[in-house]
């Protein structure tokens, strides 16, 4: 089966799809959200060293393939498929 083949949201949850920043991110809001709570941007544009423009680029990534959702003023963890290692 290629790429095209597989079903939409197949694709929606292709953790190989992400950047570098993007998993980077992901990985940011895995550490600060653990156990259901939300992490802001300013937090999370802190946490990963990257300018806030570029942030909520890889936030809406992020959000757009159910990996991260907006939950009140910050983002918290949506359905994901694979685990991250936090320390």
């Amino acid at each position: 089966m290629t790429h095209h083949d597989e079903p939409e949201d197949a694709r929606a949850h292709d953790v190989q799809a992400l950047s570098d920043v993007d998993v980077h991110v992901y990985e940011a809001v895995a550490a600060q959200a653990q156990g259901g709570g939300s992490v802001d941007v300013g937090a999370l544009c802190r946490a990963t060293g990257l300018e806030e423009d570029a942030l909520r680029r890889s936030l809406a990534t992020l959000v757009a393939q159910g990996y991260v959702v907006p939950q009140g003023d910050g983002m918290g963890l949506g359905p994901h498929t694979f685990s991250v290692e936090t320390q």
